[in-house]
């Protein structure tokens, strides 16, 4: 796609009834975030979701697909400090999950890692600019790369994530430049949130997308509908016909 020049879409799902809807829109990648910590489980950072979590959701998602390639995070823990436990995770999440890709946070710090999944055949996603696993490192979620020496590296990155053998990467909330320098220096996609409109493709959490979270507002976010007040209004008018007797109606009833 990237050759022919088409641009990639990219949605998150976490779970079977909503990654049958997105597969059957014609959504090319899905990704079984490690961002289901915050929108399912209502954690504050992405870092307490357990590889075991992340295979549970893995395997809903892919049980609903038909299609789509799926793409899913290794958690926080799992591949930092030693590269045979991080093709270790990456092998449950394929092999329990029946998944497509293993996605990853970081450049130079995790080559061992992403070197020895590779090797095992396993396709590999990075993740560069603003990584929410460090979110305790950056201490903020703010733009990322904006000073050249940083820039230069999350650059030096993207081009070792390539030479690694990774298929793809994300590159997050970094200036459309600086996204846009890096999609034209390497041959494999470039997704991005908050990374412009020139790189390969684009990704968003589907929850965010669909107003189902409402107090999240970063600049990237476009939201396509607010399914926050809709469902609520739904939900009220359910309560009061159940409360004046109004449901179930002689038709609803057997």
């Amino acid at each position: 796609m990237k050759q022919k020049g088409e641009k990639i879409s990219m949605l998150t799902a976490y779970d079977f009834s909503l990654a049958k809807i997105v597969d059957s829109t014609g959504t090319d990648i899905i990704l079984v975030g490690d961002s289901a910590g915050n929108v399912m489980a209502g954690y504050q950072t992405t870092l307490p979701i357990t590889l075991d979590e992340i295979i549970y959701h893995a395997s809903s998602v892919v049980r609903a697909v038909k299609r789509a390639m799926v793409v899913v995070d290794l958690p926080f823990g799992t591949y930092q400090s030693n590269s045979r436990k991080a093709l270790q995770g990456a092998i449950r999440v394929m092999k329990e999950s029946g998944a497509h890709a293993v996605k990853l946070e970081g450049g130079r710090d995790v080559k061992k890692s992403i070197k020895r999944i590779c090797k095992a055949g396993i396709p590999v996603m990075g993740h560069l600019g603003l990584t929410p696993q460090s979110i305790y490192k950056f201490g903020t979620y703010t733009v990322r790369a904006t000073e050249q020496q940083e820039a230069q590296l999350l650059k030096d990155d993207a081009l070792l994530l390539e030479s690694l053998g990774c298929f793809g990467m994300v590159l997050e909330k970094i200036p459309a430049k600086l996204g846009a320098e890096v999609a034209t220096s390497v041959n494999i996609p470039v997704i991005g949130i908050g990374a412009g409109n020139q790189v390969d493709g684009q990704v968003l959490v589907l929850q965010d997308m669909l107003g189902i979270t409402h107090e999240f507002e970063p600049r990237f976010l476009r939201r396509y509908m607010n399914l926050y007040e809709d469902i609520g209004k739904a939900v009220k008018r359910y309560n009061l016909d159940v409360r004046t007797g109004n449901f179930p109606s002689e038709y609803e009833q057997y």
